[in-house]
């Protein structure tokens, strides 16, 4: 007969997440939870919206390691989009995916290095945001099958992405966003 406590306490084991991994689940869910929350809200400047998920997708890529960062900078755009506005929502996934991936990439390449962190992190968020502008004047070219439209939509995908850049800046650098991040690692 098979002792079921026995069992299910080798199951439980074995799918077990150590506390690095817990802890990356739950900052990454709470990134994403963020990423959807500011998609439903637009700052409404003349001629359309300013969102501010670029500032929580570029602080996310800052603070966690590519794979989570992509994932919460695609998947939460997406399904932000989703919910309250599901056009882009494809174009959303990429270009949001692929912002936060080399954001994240070019920021954790270097980590190391403490005076050279801001000037990197500088250059890895405009490089984001270029990204993003790219991708979004490519994807709603597509999706909505006009250049003009896409066009005419540059000039406040430039100003949503560097405003995402300046906050989120802002956040981990003049609010010590990041000494707390490294802190709750260390624990």
């Amino acid at each position: 007969m098979l002792n079921t406590s026995t069992a299910t306490q080798k199951t439980a084991a074995s799918v077990a997440l150590g506390s690095d991994q817990i802890r990356t689940l739950a900052l990454g869910g709470m990134f994403m939870a963020m990423n959807i929350a500011v998609s439903s809200y637009g700052i409404p400047v003349p001629g359309g919206h300013l969102y501010l998920c670029d500032a929580v997708i570029c602080t996310a890529a800052i603070l966690l390691a590519p794979f989570p960062a992509m994932l919460v900078g695609g998947i939460g755009a997406f399904l932000g989009d989703m919910i309250f506005y599901p056009a882009p929502m494809f174009v959303s996934l990429a270009t949001h995916g692929l912002q936060a991936l080399v954001i994240s990439l070019l920021v954790h390449r270097k980590a190391g290095e403490q005076r050279r962190r801001f000037p990197l992190t500088l250059l890895a968020t405009l490089i984001g945001a270029l990204i993003m502008v790219i991708g979004y004047t490519l994807g709603k070219a597509f999706v909505y099958g006009s250049r003009e439209t896409a066009i005419i939509g540059i000039p406040y995908e430039a100003a949503q992405s560097l405003l995402g850049v300046v906050l989120s800046l802002f956040l981990c650098f003049k609010c010590g966003l990041i000494e707390r991040f490294e802190k709750l690692q260390e624990r």
